[in-house]
């Protein structure tokens, strides 16, 4: 996993070099603190300064070799203690030790729940137990160094994990987001060809037939499906021009172009009575509604041609009724394997929270009922 996935969202804003200078602050800042500290014996300088420096300085690279620093810091600590020297109780190698944590691949063995536990512990029970002698004073202090270190080890990969969840959690948020964009490009797709080939599927089965009988009216289904494969085109083209350019090349379909969509139908057999009553619409509800129409429609060109249909789309400013109806036999009448159009519509009105439903109507015929509310 990357480091920037691991980082804090204040640390976010600031670059890898304006850390680097906070670690070479707070380096500094620990070795004078380290060289100010009472010594347990009396110690010169010379032992001071040097040991302090090697517990402290090595903390401004800490975040270019987590590792190497951790072991210098500990051991430059450890000595420093074990001669009786200004002795941090290894906060500076739990600084250190802090990025390891942070960083480090997960290992199985390693009871990093135990290890807050045990450290939790440690500190309380030091901060109430007081010292009997000089040689438990010593261990006391040791033991509250390493539950220190402790401390800092569980502290590290808490965060880690945190973060690690959360950059989990914006994957899957855009994975969603790709998923959903999928989805509705293959729902524009398919509402844009749908149409245009049942309609053209209808016409030319129909120039099949009459051809030899008939000329003149295969003739005027050829012209049909030759003005609908072109109108096809042209869409299909400004579709996928959008998703080229990532940006709108004309505006997209509405409930004005329902008349253009039942005069379309018309030539396929489909006579289309259209009662709108509908104005100002947001563009996505008004491109939902027209979907919704133009797939029921198609439907009945697919399945129920010749036949009569009659569209009503109504709304109170708050919610869209779109209800679709013909007087064909209800059923599939022609071959052709199930398709994704109920199934798109129903996508279309479950994303505003709507109802849908469609089927047979008891007196013959079928039906298409979408309702969903919008936002003005």
């Amino acid at each position: 996993m990357d480091e920037s996935e691991l980082r804090a969202p204040f640390f976010m804003r600031l670059g890898r070099r304006a850390l680097i200078k906070l670690d070479a602050a707070a380096a500094i800042g620990c070795t004078f603190a380290l060289v100010m500290l009472p010594a347990d014996t009396g110690a010169s300088a010379l032992a001071v300064v040097p040991l302090a420096a090697a517990t402290g300085l090595p903390l401004a690279v800490r975040r270019l070799w987590p590792v190497p620093v951790l072991a210098a810091v500990l051991s430059a600590s450890t000595v420093s203690f074990a001669l009786g020297l200004p002795w941090d109780s290894y906060a500076a190698a739990a600084f250190a030790l802090y990025p390891v944590a942070l960083t480090r691949r997960r290992r199985r063995w390693v009871p990093t729940p135990l290890i807050g536990v045990l450290s939790a512990l440690l500190i309380f029970a030091g901060a109430l137990v007081g010292t009997a002698d000089w040689h438990a004073e010593i261990a006391g202090r040791l033991v509250l160094g390493l539950a220190v270190l402790g401390a800092s080890w569980t502290l590290g990969r808490v965060v880690r994990e945190r973060r690690a969840q959360a950059a989990r959690s914006a994957r899957r948020l855009a994975d969603q987001a790709v998923s959903d964009e999928r989805l509705r490009i293959a729902r524009e797709l398919h509402d844009v060809v749908a149409h245009s080939m049942s309609l053209i599927a209808v016409k030319a089965g129909v120039a099949v037939h009459v051809a030899a009988a008939r000329p003149e009216e295969a003739l005027d289904a050829l012209r049909v499906i030759e003005t609908t494969s072109r109108s096809s085109l042209a869409e299909m083209r400004h579709l996928l021009g959008v998703l080229r350019t990532d940006a709108d090349l004309g505006p997209a379909p509405g409930l004005a172009d329902l008349t253009a969509l039942a005069e379309r139908a018309a030539m396929a057999g489909v006579r289309v009575d259209l009662d709108v009553d509908a104005a100002d619409l947001p563009e996505g509800v008004a491109l939902s509604a027209y979907r919704i129409v133009q797939e029921a429609v198609t439907n009945v060109v697919k399945h129920a041609a010749p036949a009569r249909c009659d569209v009503r789309v109504k709304t109170d400013g708050l919610r869209m009724r779109i209800d679709v109806t013909d007087d064909g036999p209800g059923v599939r009448v022609l071959p052709g394997g199930d398709g994704h159009g109920l199934i798109g519509m129903r996508e279309r009105v479950m994303m505003y929270g709507g109802d849908f439903t469609a089927g047979p109507r008891p007196g013959g015929g079928f039906a298409v009922s979408a309702a969903f509310p919008y936002e003005p």
